[in-house]
């Protein structure tokens, strides 16, 4: 089995998050990036299923601008085998990457396409759900278990009601949930091996895919400052600030 893995570099996870002077982005100049965290849980599971002996070859692929490389180098050194990044300067949106991802997996022949449930910095959740759509692959998102099973994998879902346990068939796409596992830290001696290990850099044009936005972004703004509490004598009183001055109820 070969599994692919997508990642992402994104604003480290521990670092405030700065707007830039004229509200069109988030600032990112001199600031730490990192993988995204869901996606390093995705790289973790599929290292797992390698170790079980289920899997022949792990492939990392980031899109992005030349920096993204490292992230790539990051999965190699977590134990990935080699990588692919598509590089590309323009802003990505969750479409055309599902396309990107798309034709990575269809050229690479993966069996199983692991990817975090969503990014830290978009947090749009819908990456995972349009590739397995345009592919016409099973679904199985937001996992916390996942085994080979008959031709297949024996999945566990994180729903609103509990835990949900499916079946699904390869080849498949799967979104990482938080509670799948712990990722592990790159050795040092890891970290030197991934220096040598391959990456192939393509661009969305050398896959066929046109990078076209459908969304512009008008203005970024910080959420507004959090307003101090007031402290009530008794519950009518709350009840009426709540209906009179917040106007909620």
């Amino acid at each position: 089995m070969k599994i692919l893995v997508p990642v992402k570099r994104v604003i480290d996870a521990n670092i405030r998050v700065r707007v830039k002077a004229d509200n069109t982005g988030v600032e990112t100049a001199n600031v730490k990036m990192a993988m995204n965290p869901f996606c390093e849980i995705a790289v973790e599971e599929a290292l797992r299923l390698k170790e079980a002996g289920n899997a022949e070859e792990i492939i990392v692929v980031c899109a992005g601008p030349e920096k993204s490389a490292e992230t790539i180098r990051t999965g190699l050194a977590m134990g990935a085998d080699r990588g692919v990044h598509v590089a590309t300067d323009e802003r990505l949106e969750p479409l055309v990457i599902a396309k990107i991802l798309k034709a990575v997996a269809e050229k690479e022949g993966t069996d199983l396409v692991i990817l975090g449930k969503q990014s830290i910095d978009d947090d749009n959740n819908q990456t995972g759900q349009m590739l397995a759509a345009i592919m016409g692959r099973p679904l199985g998102s937001y996992i916390s278990k996942i085994e080979s099973s008959d031709g297949g994998f024996a999945i566990t879902r994180e729903i609103d009601a509990g835990l949900e346990s499916l079946k699904i068939t390869s080849p498949a796409v799967v979104t990482a949930d938080l509670r799948l596992n712990e990722p592990r830290y790159a050795s040092l001696p890891n970290i030197m091996k991934a220096k040598k290990k391959p990456v192939e850099v393509v661009s969305p044009g050398d896959l066929g895919v046109e990078v076209q936005n459908r969304i512009n972004v008008v203005r970024v703004d910080e959420p507004p400052a959090r307003e101090a509490g007031i402290m009530v004598s008794s519950a009518s009183e709350l009840v009426d600030k709540l209906k009179n001055e917040a106007k909620v109820i």
